[in-house]
């Protein structure tokens, strides 16, 4: 049983699966469910998904079969796997989702890769992509049994060999190499049923203009009204009133234009914007009335600031902000992409932020939405990254689109995201230098994410090998200082890197297209290896031999990029150590190798004079959030 109540969005403890448009009853299916490997892919054949059958195997969902806090601990080749659970009425009652005069929604965080869903033997559909939501409306399923229990199946398919899948940091052989981890198949965020009436708040999303002083909703509904529907929004900050506004909608989609006139005061329209030092979120309560009079109720929340660049500058509301992101894999031992629990993405949350970064680079995965509340909430700037699939070809392209444009549309209304980054380092598009096809292709996605939103900068190709983009980014794993300040040294040594062949031998840029101003960043350094439990058994691109080492080796090159004039920011390759990676700044366990308080100083810049023009912002102290 769950229930947010009718709380406030931004009042949650986070474990929500879908943080900005929330109801107040939901059922979580998490737990134990019945599960089994289909290797030779029988499973369909031989009706699997009838409601009489059983499974021989269990699963604890959402966690993938290969991690062990699944229960099943295999780390194997299985292309197919199998998913069975009851669902009782008693179980919806209890939650408070009836099934009479009510639609039934199934919700699924994500599946990777193929998903297929029955509920009581009926097929429900069919979602592919490894890293979005999606939902079934199992209303007349349910209703045509609503005395007895419904057996609801989930197959779902992950070639492990399939490289046009967008997979990130996957692994395609069976153990682990490299800078690659052991895979995850099957479903890894929540499931979860939630009640709606019969026409329903589908999707909304949100964005601002903070010279106007407006903010426009977008509202989708889930099919045409009967008739107009009335809709009225609440927005509060912090129990304030700052906009009501009620108007008609006769379409199913529609944006409206919400003034917000307290913002209209130049000299304090500020004491509301949304920035890591103070992550003001706004309250929103949105009801819509149907022309029967059934209507509709969710909480949601958004947050007022700006993104852009200017002059060589990241600008952050309109202001100069200096980026110390860190690279995040998002990966845990026992649970691999999936977080052990919502708490635990809180306190990574709090973790990165308390380390004195205030961003953070998810790297070749799409975060849980329940991660981006809490950036949202405690403020830490995001660079939102698509996981790459390993080849070049229409089934590459057609997946990582498709899937590319689901996840701008599932994230673009967290305030904290800055940054969208369709590819990495040249992944899946090896031959990009000299393959016009796949120049085409990345400056296709460029343009694509800057259509569907404009207001956020696009990295096209992060690392080297740039086409448009709006920030040069850099891979630079320089082994020490005097490496890595001479790269940056002042304007001239960075247009010259800019113009040439970068640091780890690719082209930087590949147009010769105008300087429009756009920030350097040094997106990718460090990655020094550092486990004193396993000397000589782990990657990194250089190694400490002790803590002394390792201190002054961080030290030494945040000093070399925190003392360029010309950078607009760097990201520390990485937040945790990861798999045979040991180049963390905390352990898999997110224990800091060094003192909290000493890796915060090396972040901050806190020994080092650096002019004024330059020097990081402070990261603020750790925020305080009851548990609740």
């Amino acid at each position: 049983m769950n229930s947010t109540g009718h709380r406030l969005a931004t009042t949650l403890d986070g474990s929500y699966p879908r943080p900005q448009l929330v109801r107040p009853a939901w059922l979580d299916l998490g737990g134990a469910w019945g599960f089994a490997f289909d290797d030779a892919d029988v499973g369909r054949g031989q009706s699997w998904y009838a409601p009489d059958a059983s499974f021989d195997g269990a699963i604890v969902v959402p966690f993938p079969p290969e991690s062990s806090a699944s229960g099943v601990g295999d780390p194997g080749f299985h292309p197919v796997v199998w998913y069975r659970r009851q669902l009782d009425p008693a179980d919806l009652q209890a939650a408070g989702l009836g099934v009479q005069g009510e639609r039934m929604m199934l919700h699924f965080g994500a599946v990777d890769y193929r998903a297929d869903v029955w509920l009581a033997g009926q097929h429900l559909g069919h979602h592919e992509g490894g890293h979005t939501p999606f939902a079934f409306d199992v209303t007349d399923v349910l209703a045509q049994q609503p005395h007895r229990a419904w057996s609801l199946v989930v197959r779902a398919a992950d070639d492990p060999h399939d490289i046009a899948q967008p997979r990130g940091k996957q692994d395609w052989q069976e153990q682990p190499h490299g800078i690659w981890y052991e895979r995850t198949t099957g479903i890894w965020q929540p499931v979860w049923l939630e009640a709606v009436p019969q026409t329903f708040i589908a999707a909304v999303g949100w964005s601002c203009d903070l010279p106007a002083a407006t903010v426009e909703l977008a509202l989708e509904l889930s099919r045409r009204p009967v008739g107009p529907v009335t809709v009225t929004v609440n927005i509060e900050f912090a129990g304030e009133p700052l906009a009501q506004v009620q108007f008609t909608q006769h379409e199913p989609r529609t944006r409206t234009t919400i003034s917000l006139q307290g913002q209209t005061n130049g000299q304090a329209y500020e004491a509301l914007l949304w920035s890591p030092e103070k992550p003001r979120l706004l309250d929103v309560t949105l009801r819509v009335v149907f022309a029967d009079g059934t209507s509709d109720e969710i909480q949601s929340y958004l947050g007022l600031r700006t993104v852009g660049w200017a002059d060589g500058h990241f600008m952050l509301n309109d202001r100069p902000y200096y980026l110390r992101a860190v690279l995040d894999q998002g990966y845990w031992p026992d649970t691999h992409l999936a977080a052990p629990d919502a708490q635990a993405l809180r306190d990574e949350v709090q973790l990165i932020q308390n380390l004195g970064f205030n961003s953070v680079r998810i790297h070749e995965k799409v975060e849980d939405p329940r991660f981006l509340y809490w950036t949202d909430r405690l403020g830490i700037l995001v660079w939102a990254e698509s996981p790459s699939a390993y080849e070049f070809s229409p089934t590459a392209v057609t997946r990582t689109t498709r899937e590319w444009v689901e996840v701008i549309r599932r994230d673009e209304s967290h305030p904290s995201l800055v940054i969208w980054v369709p590819l990495n380092e040249s992944w899946g598009v090896q031959h990009i230098a000299h393959d016009p096809r796949q120049l085409d292709y990345a400056r296709a996605l460029y343009h694509l994410t800057k259509s569907l939103d404009p207001s956020r900068p696009v990295i096209t190709n992060d690392g080297w090998e740039h086409a448009d983009s709006d920030l040069w980014t850099i891979h630079d794993y320089g082994v020490s200082g005097d490496e890595l300040k001479a790269n940056y040294l002042d304007h001239h040594a960075v247009d010259d890197l800019m113009s040439g062949v970068g640091p780890l031998g690719r082209r930087m840029k590949l147009l010769d297209l105008p300087d429009r101003g756009q920030p350097v960043v040094v997106s990718e350094f460090g990655g020094i290896s550092y486990a004193p439990a396993n000397p000589g058994k782990s990657w990194g691109y250089v190694t400490a031999a002790k803590d002394t080492h390792f201190e002054d080796l961080l030290r030494d090159l945040f000093q070399a990029l925190q003392s360029s004039p010309v950078l607009a920011g760097f990201c520390y390759t990485q937040l945790t150590d990861t798999g045979q990676e040991a180049n963390g700044l905390t352990d898999t366990q997110r224990r800091p190798k060094l003192p909290l308080a000493t890796i915060r100083a090396i972040v901050l810049g806190e020994s080092l004079d650096i002019s004024w023009h330059r020097r990081p912002k402070r990261a603020v102290e750790q925020v305080s959030i009851p548990k609740e």
